[in-house]
């Protein structure tokens, strides 16, 4: 039971302060207002948000979706940096606008299958639902497990199959190639380092001399960098150090004779102390825009036939937006035509990018992945894009396919099952060749035989 506290300010008004009790008992202020009516309602309507917090009330379900998520779920809920920078950003775009003045118990799967279908409507790839739809889930999930809901309203609600698509593993001599076209010898070492390791990038670039013993050619993983806007770092920055790996278990990982001596002369040629970033971008390093060259839909071609066996002109508006097209240029155009439009002053102008680099010397993902990585690939003329991640696919698929066990393949990559390694298997384009020749033995017997 609330009550009052009168208190008399220095013109020798009375004012009265709403007192009320917490779940654990202690008093609580609801504010001080003018009257005894305004605070006799301020700590009744705290008793009342204090009762949605109760196991006991079922008032609780009757809170909206969006209070609990954002006061209640988000900020107690324990999760990675990145995950609850990307949850963030997901409940923001696509849930909360759609559940957020809904109450908790109104929720039904109905309700879910509905938004399921919306969102389908509008475009959104089944893989990007199914990450949603696991958002929701975990959300109910605590819901129910607090006793504040009495149903799971995403229990039985499917998505749209998200389909296995093979592995494009980059062979040993196209990897040649691409490294041959790398700018310096810093980023050859970063990329030798990645291929013959296979580490995650954030395992890779918060490498340190200490991580590294010479005499048994070992590096020990243990640390892992990750890059997050600055609002979700604890201390406003955009790096931050997990002291483990992603699989929460530290390894280690030996290197051939060739790339152990490159690392030790890196070292000392750079004189890196023990706790000094291998691999560190310098402060100050520029980032260039990207020039993108206006399409000429005329020698493009046709997109893809849309459901509806529709085809839009490529490096057109209509080919991004109604052909649903993310080729390079339909996204140029697209990109074109937001710039001309904030130039003009017709859209809110996007902050611009900052032409140094923000860094407290790990090298930043997308840094490397534009000023380094896609003029190389680029110059290199692959049949296929390759991303700085396929590298570690490719560690996996080259060890697997010269004969490498597959535990030992999976301890080294950091794999918490092995089902995740065997995906690996017979990746290379070669890998089937075997095969190929054992159905063409059988398949001309007979013409052998005549």
């Amino acid at each position: 039971m609330g009550y009052l506290v009168p208190r008399v300010n220095r013109e020798g008004r009375t004012r009265y302060t709403a007192m009320y009790r917490d779940l654990r008992g202690q008093p609580r202020s609801a504010g001080t207002y003018a009257s005894k009516r305004d605070a006799n309602r301020a700590w009744q309507r705290a008793e009342v948000q204090l009762a949605e917090g109760r196991l006991t009330d079922l008032r609780r379900g009757r809170q909206k979706f969006r209070r609990y998520v954002e006061e209640e779920w988000l900020p107690n809920h324990v999760m990675e940096l990145t995950t609850r920078e990307g949850y963030t950003y997901q409940l923001n775009k696509h849930i909360l606008p759609w559940f957020g003045d809904m109450r908790m118990i109104d929720i039904l799967p109905s309700q879910v299958r509905e938004w399921v279908n919306q969102l389908r409507t509008a475009g959104v790839k089944p893989k990007t639902l199914e990450n949603l739809k696991n958002i929701l889930s975990a959300i109910f999930t605590t819901a129910f497990n607090d006793q504040m809901i009495f149903i799971h309203p995403c229990k039985g609600v499917k998505t749209p199959t998200v389909p296995t698509k093979p592995l494009q593993i980059i062979t040993p001599e196209q990897f040649d190639v691409l490294y041959a076209k790398l700018p310096d010898a810093d980023a050859q070492l970063l990329v030798e380092t990645d291929i013959e390791t296979g580490l995650r990038w954030g395992e890779l670039t918060e490498l340190r001399p200490k991580d590294f013993e010479a005499a048994t050619r070992v590096l020990t993983i243990s640390r892992a960098v990750v890059q997050v806007d600055p609002k979700f770092h604890p201390e406003g920055k955009r790096f931050f150090v997990k002291q483990y790996p992603k699989d929460r278990e530290w390894r280690r990982v030996k290197v051939s004779v060739q790339l152990a001596e490159k690392i030790a002369a890196h070292i000392e040629a750079e004189a890196l102390a023990d706790d000094d970033l291998l691999f560190a971008l310098r402060a100050g390093r520029s980032y260039e825009p990207r020039l993108r060259p206006v399409p000429n839909p005329e020698l493009l071609g046709y997109t893809e036939p849309t459901v509806a066996g529709r085809r839009y002109k490529h490096g057109t508006l209509n080919g991004y937006n109604a052909g649903r097209c993310r080729c390079r240029h339909c996204k140029d155009a697209l990109a074109i035509y937001r710039a001309a439009r904030r130039s003009a002053g017709k859209d809110e102008p996007r902050r611009p990018r900052a032409r140094v680099v923000e860094t407290d010397g790990h090298i930043s993902r997308d840094w490397f992945r534009v000023q380094v990585w896609n003029p190389a690939r680029e110059a290199a003329q692959l049949k296929f894009r390759v991303r700085v991640q396929d590298l570690r696919h490719a560690h996996a698929s080259w060890l697997l396919a010269g004969g490498a066990d597959l535990q030992v393949v999976k301890e080294r990559l950091g794999h918490a099952k092995l089902a995740t390694t065997e995906k690996y298997l017979h990746t290379l384009p070669d890998a089937d060749e075997s095969a190929v020749d054992a159905f063409a033995a059988i398949r001309h017997r007979a013409q052998r035989i005549g």
